[in-house]
């Protein structure tokens, strides 16, 4: 159910031209929004869009949201914003850290100025597991992509800022299930780096949910985090090489690549503490801390010492069957499993 919030409103999708906005497409397509802009820098996936979705509600804005300048005509007369631009792969933000910092922190700084600017009603901005205990350059950029909205949002006037973290989404471009999809339909082992490796998994209707409850139900600063079921690698591949009518196919365990981490955490010790348990989603309230810095230095709280944090190894863990299951809701997996030669969206 999309909220009456939206009904005649302008929706801007930052990086939409990706998995999400495509997500976001299918929900929202033939809601009551009067426009929905994309905005990316890539002008041939824009194109495949438009000719795939052929609506006169869509309009699209070439750009880039480390330019500010860029941002001007996408945002000016808008009333929402999700903020899904980033990047997001672990091996080029580590080969190319600064290039993570401009897009995932200067470039939320320049989306959310923006806004508030223009006098945007609300901004979601699309963050990751990474972010929390970061060991790698795009966890980092994303953790300070936080910090920078979470800071914006207390001087942001009447434009709300809100934050969405959540693990890994199944069949987005650039995870793991289309790589083993891939190499399963090349008659290629199946490469896993630890096949104790655990990660939250979620589908992509899952993500745009969250988005739309942090929507719906945030205060300005606050970050949203959905509970999520969990997978080891190993289990993940099983229930693929099951679904594909391969369950015999080769594995390879090839060791754990640079920056990566044995399991992720949704909250840390200390988030979730904080937090509030709203039955299907964790609340984490704003650090409203001025600069009084006795509050950092000479009181602490007992409670952080005995608290634990939200990790993919202590939350649901999914068996093969449940795997299964959870990959069944993929559209696309749907589509495999009767024969079809469907790929994951973009």
């Amino acid at each position: 159910m999309i909220s009456k919030a939206f009904n005649d409103k302008v929706l801007l999708i930052t990086g939409g031209t990706g998995s999400f906005g495509n997500a976001v497409l299918h929900r929202f397509l033939h809601s009551g929004l009067r426009e929905i802009r994309i905005m990316s820098r890539d002008e041939k996936k824009q194109d495949d869009m438009r000719k795939k979705y052929n609506s006169p509600k869509l309009k699209f804005y070439i750009g880039d949201v480390r330019d500010p300048q860029s941002l001007v005509n996408a945002v000016r007369g808008v009333d929402y914003i999700f903020h899904a631009a980033a990047l997001k792969q672990v091996p080029s933000c580590e080969f190319h850290p600064l290039e993570a910092v401009k897009t995932n922190v200067l470039g939320t700084e320049h989306v959310l100025e923006a806004a508030i600017q223009y006098g945007v009603k609300r901004v979601v901005c699309l963050s990751t597991d990474k972010a929390v205990y970061p060991i790698n350059a795009m966890g980092i950029s994303k953790a300070m992509m936080e910090k920078v909205a979470v800071a914006k949002s207390r001087t942001s006037g009447q434009t709300i800022i809100n934050i969405t973290r959540y693990g890994n989404v199944m069949g987005s471009r650039g995870s793991v299930i289309p790589l083993f999809i891939e190499q399963i339909r090349a008659g290629k082992p199946i490469t896993i780096t630890d096949p104790n490796m655990s990660r939250f998994m979620m589908t992509m209707d899952d993500a745009v949910e969250l988005v739309l409850y942090a929507f719906e139900h945030g205060q300005s600063g606050e970050i949203f985090v959905q509970k999520s079921p969990a997978a080891t690698i190993e289990v993940m591949a099983k229930a693929l090489t099951a679904l594909m009518g391969k369950p015999d196919h080769a594995v390879c365990v090839i060791g754990t690549r640079h920056g990566e981490k044995l399991y992720e955490v949704l909250l840390s010790r200390e988030e979730k503490v904080a937090a509030q348990d709203l039955g299907k989603y964790y609340r984490l309230p704003p650090d409203l801390r001025d600069l009084n810095y006795s509050k950092y230095v000479d009181h602490g709280e007992l409670k952080i010492s005995e608290a634990s944090d939200y990790n993919s190894h202590n939350t649901t863990i999914l068996d093969n069957t449940g795997m299964q299951a959870l990959l069944m809701k993929l559209r696309f997996m749907q589509a495999i499993t009767q024969g079809e030669q469907a790929e994951p969206e973009e």
